[in-house]
């Protein structure tokens, strides 16, 4: 058990976010429109974080971040990177405490997306990739002294994932898995350092996609790896790297790491929206997507199981959902 995230951080760090943050949901799946799609005699509980507040599990980890400032970094203010759920939530956390946020997003980020983090206050920095996104950041941080508040290679941000995986140990039955969507590794990292610090033998399974499989290639790699290009709808999951700290909890503690392709993330999101009622973004649709039968695990890995499945996000806007379910055709084919 990697040192980095203890119990006792875990419970600090509840209580530093109570009444801060949403102790969100769970649903279980048991109406009769999503029943026959289920693994067989398996019992499936989603963790709505979509409900938490900016629409993301972010918040907790950008709450504690932002809060835990001097008030010398406070006055300078922060800055970050983000896809849109991370800056949300950083914006979010500095209103809420009047710090001044700066945050970088790539010019194709969902418009929906960087108009409510500027409603939110922000100053919002537009880029041409997330490579670029970074170097951006590298000098704001130089020339202005901003608290660089990484997205997910950061223990705060573990540690606001870890209280996620705390709430899903409490609201659902005895486990056999969680599965739980990765990008750069931040919120697996937390919920499996929260999960193994309880049980151990729950199984934590991570979920990537194809085009943005960062993690599987760093496990391969064994160590810390850059992509050499991102291709997925699930901008969310599309962490240009892996980093050391976050890489290691995985290592040391998530059991699996599976990959979903971008049309099963598409077939996802049109089924979560027909048969739950939920307008979801891809990165959302990946953990119930491989648990519903992704081309990996073929449907059959969690039958008779009761599984954990982590909902993380839905910033989407109307016209971005459409555009990335018209790719749920080609779910059969790839």
């Amino acid at each position: 058990m990697p040192e980095h995230i203890t119990a006792k951080m875990i419970d600090d760090a509840r209580q530093a976010l109570r009444g801060a943050v949403i102790y969100t949901p769970i649903l279980p799946l048991v109406s009769s429109k999503i029943a026959p799609f289920l693994p067989p005699k398996a019992e499936l509980y989603l963790k709505l974080e979509f409900f938490q507040h900016v629409g993301s599990f972010k918040a907790r980890g950008a709450y504690l971040g932002v809060r835990g400032l001097d008030e010398d970094a406070a006055r300078r203010g922060v800055v970050t990177f983000s896809g849109g759920n991370h800056g949300l939530a950083v914006a979010w956390a500095g209103a809420a405490r009047g710090v001044p946020v700066k945050v970088v997003m790539a010019k194709a980020t969902d418009p929906l997306r960087i108009d409510a983090v500027r409603a939110l206050g922000a100053e919002v920095v537009l880029e041409a990739d997330i490579r670029a996104c970074f170097a951006a950041v590298e000098r704001i941080r130089a020339d202005e002294g901003r608290h660089f508040l990484h997205p997910f290679n950061d223990e705060v941000m573990v540690l606001g994932a870890a209280v996620c995986g705390a709430e899903m140990l409490e609201q659902m039955p005895e486990l056999d898995a969680m599965v739980v969507p990765i990008g750069g590794g931040g919120l697996i990292a937390g919920v499996a350092s929260a999960v193994k610090l309880a049980n151990p033998n729950i199984d934590v399974i991570g979920v990537e996609p194809t085009g943005g499989a960062n993690m599987t290639r760093a496990l391969d790699a064994g160590g810390a790896i850059t992509m050499d290009r991102i291709d997925t709808i699930a901008d969310s999951l599309g962490a240009p790297a892996t980093l050391d700290y976050t890489f290691n909890i995985v290592r040391a503690l998530v059991d699996e790491v599976i990959t979903i392709s971008d049309a099963e993330l598409a077939a996802m999101m049109l089924r979560m929206r027909d048969n739950l009622g939920l307008m979801v973004e891809p990165a959302c649709a990946a953990a119930l997507g491989a648990t519903l039968g992704g081309a990996t695990l073929g449907g059959t890995r969690f039958a008779g199981k009761r599984v954990g499945v982590l909902a993380c996000g839905s910033n989407i806007s109307p016209e971005r959902w459409h555009e990335n379910t018209k790719l749920a055709g080609r779910a059969n084919k790839d």
